[in-house]
């Protein structure tokens, strides 16, 4: 048998073996989750506004810290809501894998964003340090207990919709991180209330910027990943090499390449090397036990070329 006669392409396999066009790389996300969205921008707007006319009102800087954060959370849900619709567009000639990216660059903006809006409260913070400043804590608690409320409420809304999608990840990190501020912004409030104590508030802003870093560094360093196509987490490449070294006919694994587009689904590409004994009969059926091999390990799309012993030997690799 000649070496190229070996060589078949399994292109998007589908587990269910009905279908193996395969749009699982252009399907597009519930409505729901985008009206949800949508909602929760309409929510952060409006707390927004009410804290940078209360915090300008009371001189708190705590409730400053927040209403900024909370125009960076509107901003970065608005980028969230955009990517997600362009993230629903159909894949086409041009673009063979769909839009998906969108969405994990809109979670690596957002979370970029969080990350510097921290460290700017952390020096503004510094900054007041020794100095005598008046704060209305009136204003400022009756204003952080709206923002707490209203963000939990959008909290619980996104975390419904959330699905493993790391764009509603990042839109759901904007919003807890508002809610953890509104609580800081609270004790703060109360302690300057009722002991007099200012340095609280801007304890309170640092405390804000300690909340949120680490989940934006763990949130940017994913997204990050997903664009290097790193292995996905849970996808294990020493597994699935020994997995497909044990389909029958297989003689030899190279060329593994295990990925992701969106952070959800996970993709391979691989070369199997057949013994050279194999019919091209048998050869379908080592593509579709490889093809199961690497269903029963979370890769649902995959691209499987066999090739003769001889051939393997032609392959520039990577």
């Amino acid at each position: 048998m000649e070496s190229h006669d070996l060589q078949q392409r399994s292109y998007a396999h589908n587990p269910d073996g009905h279908d193996h066009s395969h749009d699982g790389l252009g399907h597009s996300h519930a409505p729901s989750s985008l009206k949800a969205l949508f909602a929760v921008i309409i929510f952060t707007s409006i707390i927004f506004l009410a804290e940078l006319i209360a915090g300008l009102i009371s001189g708190s800087l705590a409730l400053l810290a927040d209403a900024m954060h909370m125009l960076s959370d509107s901003t970065g849900l608005i980028i969230a809501a955009v990517a997600m619709l362009i993230g629903r567009r159909a894949r086409t000639s041009r673009a063979t894998y769909g839009y998906k990216r969108a969405e994990v660059l809109a979670a690596m903006v957002n979370a970029t964003v969080v990350t510097a809006l921290s460290v700017w409260i952390v020096v503004e913070a510094i900054m007041r340090l020794g100095k005598d400043l008046e704060i209305q804590t009136n204003l400022m608690l009756i204003v952080a207990v709206i923002g707490f409320v209203t963000n939990g409420i959008s909290a619980l809304v996104l975390m419904r919709h959330q699905d493993g999608n790391i764009n509603m990840r990042g839109a759901f990190l904007h919003v807890l991180s508002d809610m953890l501020g509104s609580v800081a912004v609270i004790i703060a409030g109360l302690v300057i209330r009722y002991t007099g104590w200012m340095p609280a508030d801007t304890i309170a802003s640092i405390a804000i910027a300690a909340i949120i870093i680490p989940r934006a560094f763990s949130l940017l360093k994913e997204a990050l990943n997903i664009l290097l196509e790193r292995v996905p987490t849970g996808a294990e490449p020493a597994e699935v090499d020994a997995a497909l070294r044990k389909v029958p006919g297989v003689s030899d694994v190279h060329d593994l390449h295990i990925w992701s587009i969106d952070g959800k689904e996970i993709l391979a590409t691989v070369h199997l090397v057949v013994d050279s004994s194999t019919n091209q009969l048998h050869s379908c059926g080592v593509l579709d036990r490889a093809e199961a091999e690497l269903s029963k390990l979370g890769i649902l799309h995959s691209t499987i070329q066999l090739e003769s012993a001889d051939h393997s030997d032609h392959e520039s690799v990577c």
